[in-house]
């Protein structure tokens, strides 16, 4: 695994992810309708606010975990504050970027039934999400990926 890939700046601006954020909407969609949507905070709390925008949920809650002590990522996930009571079927559940995994893995413990996507993904985190739009950074990527298995709408339901 290239180490460089987790500490490399690559900032995405505003324009790049609310357009990012538009077209994950446009994707997931199809899935709906959806109860409500969660924010993986920090990271989740922008896109979400466009999604929500665009899929027309007005329930939005926030899930608040840390994984990152900075400059070191070998810390564990901590739960910051209390999270929504369900299994997370019929909700969306949504983060910028998934990156080693660590915390996509605590929040499928918490919501295994709910539909997580995110808009940026690396390679070791890819896994544990339902759908992206991008795997790595844009513009340092080959071609874009919805990351959409076959049928995954229909067994979301």
């Amino acid at each position: 695994m290239d180490a460089d890939l987790y500490v490399r700046n690559q900032p995405v601006s505003w324009e790049q992810l609310h357009k990012d954020a538009r077209d994950l909407a446009r994707r997931v969609a199809g899935c709906g309708p959806f109860k409500g949507i969660v924010a993986v905070a920090r990271g989740g709390l922008v896109p979400v606010a466009v999604l929500a925008r665009e899929l027309g949920i007005r329930l939005v809650h926030t899930l608040c975990l840390s994984s990152y002590v900075w400059k070191s990522p070998e810390a564990g996930v901590r739960r910051l504050a209390k999270t929504l009571e369900t299994d997370g079927e019929g909700w969306l559940i949504v983060d910028a970027l998934v990156d080693t995994g660590r915390t996509a893995m605590e929040v499928r413990k918490m919501y295994p039934k709910g539909l997580f996507v995110t808009l940026y993904a690396k390679p070791e985190g890819r896994p544990h999400v339902d759908m992206c739009i991008s795997e790595g950074w844009p513009g340092h990527l080959d071609s874009p990926s919805l990351g959409l298995a076959a049928g995954l709408c229909a067994s979301y339901h």
